[in-house]
């Protein structure tokens, strides 16, 4: 093989199958795709073990992509329900999985994520590492750490989120500004707790071109964490998240030097003023590299309905920068989701990442909706159900519900405007009795 990665094969010339599939799926010239790539302003994560996958593109002019998580925890560890999920949320479009399992048979259940998933698969190996190794956290020694990396790197998965960023510098800065919700991150408190425990540097950090030697050689991408994300609108755009933030794009030119792909995790919560200068300092702070943000939540209040909460912060990010939103379910905050929470967390998630298109003005997007309001128009609900983000739902609620007039829906009746323009446009009288 000529290249190693997919930024180095951007760099020299080379085009890839992978850039190939990408360039047909956004409407995007091959060159112009390339160009992108070199500068790290589109990543292709594709791990060169993953042959499932069916390659996106995340980054700037491409559709706003959605990641679903999902994974086994030692509360709830059913394999096949985890499975079932995937299956949906391949069928529902999601463009990535993220598997967070922390508990039990993680390699068996991530080997068969890789091998039957087309959507790119992200791990966060931290997660792992207390099952993997068998130790106390605080026992775990850096190459253990460095272990669980590279076995994730030889399952083939796609992109990994390390917290790299959470430094000492780091850990002090939080120490001195105390939040409401001190560290939200799961892999970033883990993290912060080895470093207090062992009164050591993140090793991630200070044997960062280890990590690289890792990605360069898998092509994984790097997904550089944000353990310092807000965990409530009070502690949003604080000292400590934007401390990460600079440390984040320093090592982002360090990947990029390594032709290592990097994707920069961002927030979590914050009220709707804030998230669009929020947007702006991770692409001027990491040099334009794609933007990862998990929400973010524009309310803290509202457990059991957070995939809205998301889906508000999610539609403004993508319309403000953002390339690549979280799923948020309704179980957040409350319990592992279930097969149905997921459905709804994909199809909110799925709704804020189109709306962002639109405002951004992606290839496809209006054409989407331009479709659905001609058939809106022709009253042709067949076409209208077949376009939803929801077939299956939409028919649920047409169907469960019979109008007197045929042709119309019970919201309406024969006063439906569509059937009225309609007609009389056609020449026709309108009779509504």
């Amino acid at each position: 093989m000529m290249y190693t990665t997919q930024m180095d094969a951007a760099r020299k010339g080379i085009v890839t199958k992978e850039m190939e599939v990408v360039a047909a799926k956004e409407r995007l010239p091959l060159s112009e795709l390339m160009e992108l790539m070199a500068t790290g302003k589109v990543i292709i994560p594709a791990n060169k073990a993953h042959t499932a996958l069916s390659p996106e593109a995340v980054g700037a002019k491409c559709r706003t992509k959605v990641n679903v998580n999902l994974g086994i925890s030692k509360d709830c560890s059913d394999y096949e329900e985890e499975l079932q999920k995937v299956q949906n949320a391949i069928s529902m479009k999601a463009e990535s999985i993220m598997d967070l399992s922390n508990f039990g048979k993680t390699r068996e259940f991530r080997q068969r994520l890789v091998a039957m998933s087309t959507a790119m698969i992200g791990t966060v190996p931290m997660y792992d590492a207390v099952g993997m190794v068998e130790k106390d956290l605080k026992d775990i020694s850096t190459d253990e750490f460095f272990a669980v990396v590279e076995q994730h790197a030889a399952d083939g998965v796609d992109f990994m989120t390390i917290h790299c960023g959470m430094n000492r510098k780091t850990a002090e800065r939080i120490k001195a500004n105390p939040r409401l919700t001190n560290i939200v991150s799961r892999g970033g408190s883990l993290l912060f707790a080895w470093m207090e425990m062992n009164n050591r540097e993140n090793p991630f950090y200070e044997y960062y071109d280890r990590l690289l030697d890792i990605c360069e050689a898998h092509d994984v991408t790097l997904s550089l964490g944000d353990a310092c994300r807000p965990g409530c609108t009070h502690d949003a755009t604080d000292a400590a998240q934007i401390e990460e933030l600079i440390t984040l794009g320093e090592l982002t030119k360090r990947a990029w030097e390594r032709n290592v792909q990097v994707m920069i995790e961002g927030p979590g919560h914050m009220v709707l003023t804030e998230i669009a200068a929020n947007m702006k300092l991770e692409k001027r702070l990491c040099y334009d590299a794609p933007f990862y943000v998990l929400g973010p939540l524009v309310t803290d209040i509202a457990p059991g309905y957070d995939h809205i909460t998301s889906a508000i912060g999610g539609a403004v990010a993508g319309s403000c920068g953002a390339d690549f939103l979280c799923y948020v379910t309704p179980a957040e905050h409350l319990r592992l989701p279930d097969v149905n929470d997921v459905k709804e967390g994909i199809v909110a998630a799925r709704i804020a990442a189109h709306a962002a298109d639109l405002a951004k003005g992606i290839p496809g997007a209006q054409d989407w909706d331009d479709a659905m309001s001609k058939a809106r128009v022709e009253v042709d609900f067949e076409t209208m159900i077949s376009l939803s983000i929801d077939p299956v739902k939409a028919r649920a609620y047409y169907e469960s519900s019979t109008p007197e007039c045929e042709g119309t829906c019970t919201m309406c009746g024969k006063m439906c405007p569509a059937r009225t323009m309609k007609k009389i446009l056609a020449g026709e009288d309108v009779s509504i009795r």
